[in-house]
């Protein structure tokens, strides 16, 4: 599935709340459903740094798509991660790198956020691309 594709999905899912507790609950059990990164892959060079939380990202390079895990300390960090995840898991470089955020504000999270969180919020999206870059420059040496 492409990534606007799972972005019209998550949008769908948020328009069935009618207010932002039910939105927020929602982050909680996608946070919930976050596999846990094991304890030894919690290192701080997978930390995001602008994260008020401890969140942490890895990603590996499967054939021509990336494989994203990530975990956080907090339970509001985590569901956002898990947002992430699932927008970016198995993409392409180049498809991740193309991709927009406008999704984020069509579910009304960037107005939710604190702040402090939507700085986070950004940190996050900017450690996926990295990856992205880091993975598209790979290919394009091999």
């Amino acid at each position: 599935m492409k990534i606007k594709e799972i972005q019209n999905e998550i949008v769908d899912e948020f328009s069935f709340f009618d207010d932002w507790e039910q939105r927020y609950e929602y982050l909680i059990e996608l946070g919930k459903s976050l596999k846990t990164l094991p304890e030894d892959a919690k290192t701080d060079d997978k930390i995001i740094k602008g994260c008020q939380s401890s969140v942490w990202l890895d990603a590996e390079l499967n054939g021509e798509t990336i494989e994203f895990s990530a975990d956080s300390n907090a339970i509001l960090p985590k569901g956002i991660a898990a947002l992430l995840v699932r927008m970016y898991n198995h993409q392409t470089p180049k498809d991740i790198l193309a991709s927009d955020t406008d999704f984020i504000n069509e579910i009304g999270l960037s107005e939710f956020l604190s702040p402090t969180r939507a700085n986070g919020l950004l940190a996050m999206i900017k450690q996926f691309k990295f990856y992205a870059i880091a993975f598209q420059s790979k290919q394009n040496n091999q």
